[in-house]
């Protein structure tokens, strides 16, 4: 079991950027917030431009990364690096920091897609305690970072995250670099990619696919909540009362986060035992098993601190899903958040913890050729009962058999793929 650690001193400070926590379109007027990675002071330069990727805002780019285009011997897939003109590149500050780039500079949206894939890949080997090789490491050493305007999505690829935006909202053009959730979950499957990697054959089941985006929905959610106001405003705006967000005629109230919109849902995986159409949707019962999973984590933290009674956790426990609980139980947080809001901070951090280092372990465990929902749930109990003797069993079988994950499976794929899998999208793609 690993924790995400800060490791910088004095000494050695991190690269600082401006990031915003979630869209800045959901609120208006948001301010990003600084955070540092993990790169020293020094070690990135303009573009911004680091070890490990590098982003980029290209001059007359049209053709997306892994289309397929004409070649000397045939068709051929369009991959990095870009060789044409690009856009003047932020350059950091005498300090080495890029905080002097805010939201009117036209280099913000390169310096932010970079923070966000960078800070939320710090997170992610905080928990698997080691660096993650990039899975196109076969032929690219950096990940190039592309802004592509006339891309209404945003994909990652082999050597590629690029990303475009969308005018659906009247004539404002929304850029998705500037979305950390997009940008988050997109760097989620290249850690799945390369710690699990693709089944041999290229014959992916289902919960294949549906595990890819639920683990993607968990590395943007998680990497989330490591930003101050995110963790804040969710406390605020619940009075710490996370079982809130099970209500899902409240939820919206409640945040504007979009991953735990997502993860916050009551689907259960027999919807999908006679066939599935959308890997999004058949993602949902695991997502919402491992939501439910880090929100029990965290009151069992608030029973260890002593700022929730055994007595108020057995009452929750049966009210729970009663039209008493809003009300009954809302009033008991109230009042013992009022009391110590900074113990229900670091509650909450702790089951962060818990659930992104647990995740971290039991990813490590799964094969691509015979994965399933249940051998996830196999691997959260392996690694339970290794670090801890078996603390969370209860939590985690309760919440899985609530979703009958292990009581059931997806059926077939009931239609073709269409241009929203990752079935046949350029994330899965090779050049072979």
């Amino acid at each position: 079991m690993s924790w995400p650690e800060t490791p910088k001193d004095e000494e050695t400070p991190g690269t600082r950027f401006l990031l915003y926590p979630q869209s800045p379109y959901l609120e208006p007027g948001m301010q990003p917030e600084m955070v540092e990675i993990s790169a020293p002071q020094g070690s990135i330069g303009p573009g911004p431009s680091g070890p490990r990727m590098y982003a980029m805002n290209p001059v007359g780019k049209t053709t997306p990364y892994g289309a397929m285009i004409p070649g000397p011997n045939g068709p051929q897939m369009y991959l990095p690096a870009w060789d044409g003109y690009i856009e003047p590149p932020p350059e950091p500050d005498d300090l080495g920091n890029f905080i002097h780039i805010g939201p009117e500079d036209p280099g913000f949206e390169a310096a932010h897609l970079f923070g966000s894939a960078h800070f939320t890949m710090d997170v992610w080997e905080g928990y698997f305690g080691r660096s993650i090789p990039w899975h196109f490491a076969r032929d690219f050493d950096r990940l190039e970072l592309s802004l592509l305007p006339s891309l209404d999505n945003a994909h990652i690829g082999w050597g590629f995250l690029e990303t475009g935006g969308t005018w659906d909202h009247g004539n404002e053009y929304r850029p998705y670099s500037l979305n950390f959730d997009v940008v988050a979950h997109e760097i989620g499957h290249a850690i799945i990619y390369s710690v699990i990697g693709m089944p041999s054959d290229g014959d992916a089941s289902g919960e294949y696919y549906g595990f890819h985006e639920s683990a993607a929905d968990l590395v943007a959610l998680l990497a989330s909540l490591h930003f101050g106001s995110v963790v804040e405003d969710l406390l605020e705006n619940t009075r710490g009362n996370l079982y809130s967000f099970n209500r899902l005629s409240r939820f919206a109230e409640l945040s504007e986060n979009a991953q735990i919109r997502i993860a916050a849902n009551d689907r259960v995986l027999s919807e999908f035992a006679h066939g599935w159409s959308s890997e999004h949707a058949l993602s949902e019962p695991l997502t919402g098993a491992m939501f439910d999973v880090l929100v029990d984590i965290y009151h069992e933290r608030l029973l260890v601190h002593d700022l929730i009674s055994p007595e108020e956790e057995h009452l929750s426990d049966q009210l729970e899903g009663t039209p008493e609980y809003e009300q009954v139980m809302q009033q008991i947080f109230d009042r013992r958040y009022a009391d110590n809001p900074d113990g229900f901070r670091i509650a909450l951090l702790e089951a962060r913890d818990f659930l992104g280092s647990y995740l971290a372990d039991a990813w490590e465990r799964l094969d691509a050729d015979m994965l399933s929902y249940f051998g996830v749930e196999r691997a959260l109990l392996a690694v339970d009962q290794e670090i801890t003797g078996g603390a969370f069993q209860q939590i985690i079988q309760g919440n899985f058999r609530m979703r009958e994950i292990g009581l059931t499976s997806a059926g077939p794929r009931l239609a073709e793929p269409d241009e929203s899998s990752h079935a046949v999208s350029v994330r899965t793609m090779v050049p072979d």
